[in-house]
């Protein structure tokens, strides 16, 4: 039997970037003399690529040339935060104890993020993940969320069929790709997205906090070992 899989979602999942996110965008606008998105319209695109998530934050008068440097601009701003000796992007509660617990029980482990392949190894290096997973895809290596590409390259990378992964994330995005591939979807209600669209994006099941979606993912591994 082959071992289960767990593909995690890093922002907003993993890690708490709510603040960093929100402030980077803000930068980024006002630095383009453009009015800043609220939080409210921020968070609904937390999760897609970059270039389709401020696509549809950004005037539909700007232009080609203004969606380039709005984007440049933001990450940018992100960069800036992220050097500027302010820690805003910080592992949520219970988060490390799962992947551990998750790891000495044989799980091979995935990531799909929204993230640039910056991003992501930034973060992977600051944790110190490079022997925790076993593979990580991002929306610089193809099609972003709600494609099920970095699902699939992930169950290839680790050699696991569609029915025995789990896709963990807090948005409809993550909770689409995951149904797309075939794979289980498991919803974590302290991110971006509400309940109501995560469950609207095909989540399997809801989770409040990390004792609880620890409990789900061990019992799936018995339910595939059965």
């Amino acid at each position: 039997m082959n071992r289960p899989l767990a593909i995690w979602d890093i922002d907003g999942t993993l890690i708490d970037s709510r603040f960093m996110i929100n402030a980077a965008m803000e930068r980024a606008f006002m630095s383009c003399e453009l009015t800043p998105p609220s939080y409210e319209q921020t968070r609904k695109i937390v999760g897609l690529s970059l270039e389709v998530a401020i696509d549809r934050l950004a005037p539909r008068d700007i232009g080609e040339h203004g969606l380039t440097t709005l984007i440049e601009a933001y990450k940018t701003e992100f960069v800036a935060l992220r050097q500027g000796g302010q820690e805003l992007e910080q592992l949520y509660a219970g988060m490390a104890e799962i992947i551990n617990t998750l790891k000495s029980e044989g799980w091979a482990l995935g990531i799909a993020t929204g993230k640039s392949r910056r991003g992501l190894e930034a973060i992977m290096a600051r944790e110190g993940w490079g022997d925790i997973f076993d593979a990580n895809y991002c929306a610089s290596d193809g099609p972003g969320k709600p494609h099920p590409y970095m699902i699939e390259a992930n169950l290839n990378a680790t050699g696991t069929p569609p029915q025995n992964a789990v896709v963990i994330g807090d948005t409809s995005f993550d909770m689409a790709m995951a149904k797309a591939a075939g794979c289980a979807a498991f919803g974590v209600s302290w991110g971006f997205h509400t309940e109501a669209e995560i469950r609207g994006g095909g989540a399997d099941s809801m989770f409040n906090d990390a004792e609880m979606l620890s409990a789900s993912l061990l019992d799936f591994a018995k339910s595939k070992a059965a």
